[in-house]
């Protein structure tokens, strides 16, 4: 499973996503990549695009290693990493409050002066560009089912085979191109893995302001 770019594997990914049926969807992408593939997913659905901001915590002396992550109103933790790293409280408190902190600001910066999609009531369809801890994903899911949606989707290009599967009891569903077992790190499998800035992702969002799909 290997994607040109990340345009690419939205195109295919919501395709893919087409063909379930998804009744009254609403497109979430998390910044910053997950944007780029969840505008080409909300193009194929005929569905809003907006952005679900969500911080990963990283371990503070291996910040690649996510320990959990923040999303709106959510922290969620991964024990198995928590317990690994001998993580404490007051050192866990600090890095979701920090991170936590940034989370309305960096919504404004992509939403600008617009509003949320409002997703109560409809499906939530939660977009990245790749599932490796699942940990950003996971906070991104329990944030957005405080908001009413009737599902809650997880849609990826690739994946880590056992993180879908546990991420599978906190949504109705994981839609995922390539579901690997022997999976490595999310950009090993693109060609054009390339950095996406803030103003990508702002251009994306009101891009699909003035050109509203769905409802």
């Amino acid at each position: 499973m290997r994607f040109k770019d990340r345009s690419e594997a939205g195109r295919l990914l919501g395709e893919r996503l087409r063909d379930e049926h998804i009744e009254d969807p609403v497109v979430l992408g998390l910044p910053r990549g997950g944007v780029v593939v969840a505008a080409e997913v909300a193009d194929a659905l005929g569905a809003p695009l907006d952005v679900l901001v969500a911080r990963k915590l990283g371990v503070p002396w291996q910040p690649e290693l996510a320990f959990g992550a923040v999303a709106p109103g959510v922290v969620a933790l991964r024990d198995d990493v928590v317990a690994a790293a001998g993580l404490r409280g007051p050192a866990i408190d600090a890095a979701a409050a920090r991170e936590s902190a940034k989370l309305v600001e960096l919504a404004a910066r992509y939403r600008g002066d617009a509003a949320a999609v409002p997703v109560r009531g409809r499906t939530a369809v939660i977009v990245d560009d790749g599932l490796a801890t699942g940990a950003t994903a996971t906070a991104a899911a329990r944030s957005v089912r405080r908001d009413g949606p009737t599902r809650v989707i997880v849609a990826v290009p690739v994946c880590a085979a056992p993180t879908a599967n546990e991420l599978r009891r906190e949504v109705d569903a994981v839609i995922c191109l390539g579901e690997l077992d022997d999976f490595h790190a999310v950009g090993m499998y693109y060609d054009d893995f390339a950095s996406v800035d803030d103003d990508q992702v702002r251009e994306l969002i009101v891009e699909s302001r003035r050109a509203p799909r769905g409802r």
